[in-house]
């Protein structure tokens, strides 16, 4: 009987001492975040673009995000130059081609905080029908409260860089043209939901 009842207050305090780790989600607030990217026109110009459609969210159960998953997807038929004709161009066979695939998505596999509130994002980028780890450096620009909604929000500015030719993109058209590296850049605030 003292076995038992010494068991008991084993398990017992075991499961009053585990405390669960909740997780927050925070979703991107489109009115104040911009996906982007930009490339390099006839080595002497860089022409910058965007994809209107999109959504992100970041999953972390620590307050410094060192343990997030991100996910990011966007409509590449959404893809935005400032420029009708170009725009056209992109979404067509030769660039994206947005009938074919008319998504691109993101998902991390590791977060890692290198310093202070500087992170390295690696992950599976997918577009064009090709998926490639990518590598991104990531700045937590800080952690607030909305005035107006009174939720927490977090701000991340996000750079990279790939190669077009790692995904098949706009081949026709080699580096003279259209340089083979693409930077991207996001500025985005999530809400803590």
């Amino acid at each position: 009987m003292k076995r038992i009842t010494l068991l008991f207050a084993v398990v017992a305090t075991a499961l009053f001492a585990f405390k669960s780790v909740d997780q927050s989600t925070w979703e991107a607030d489109k009115a104040h975040s911009k996906l982007g990217f930009e490339v390099t026109h006839l080595m002497v110009s860089d022409v910058e673009g965007s994809f209107k459609n999109f959504s992100a969210k970041v999953i972390s159960s620590k307050e410094d995000f060192s343990d997030a998953v991100v996910e990011l997807s966007a409509d590449v038929a959404s893809v935005n130059t400032e420029n009708d004709q170009r725009d056209a161009h992109l979404k067509g066979p030769e660039f994206f081609d947005a009938a074919k695939y008319p998504t691109l998505t993101f998902k991390s596999t590791s977060v890692k905080k290198t310093s202070g509130n500087k992170y390295k994002v690696a992950g599976n980028l997918n577009f064009h029908g090709v998926t490639k780890p990518i590598v991104l450096d990531a700045v937590l620009r800080g952690v607030t409260v909305n005035p107006m909604s009174k939720k927490p929000v977090a701000g991340f500015k996000v750079t990279g860089t790939i190669k077009r030719s790692d995904f098949n993109f706009g081949s026709k058209f080699p580096g003279a043209m259209l340089s083979d590296e693409v930077t991207l850049n996001a500025n985005t605030e999530f809400v803590k939901n």
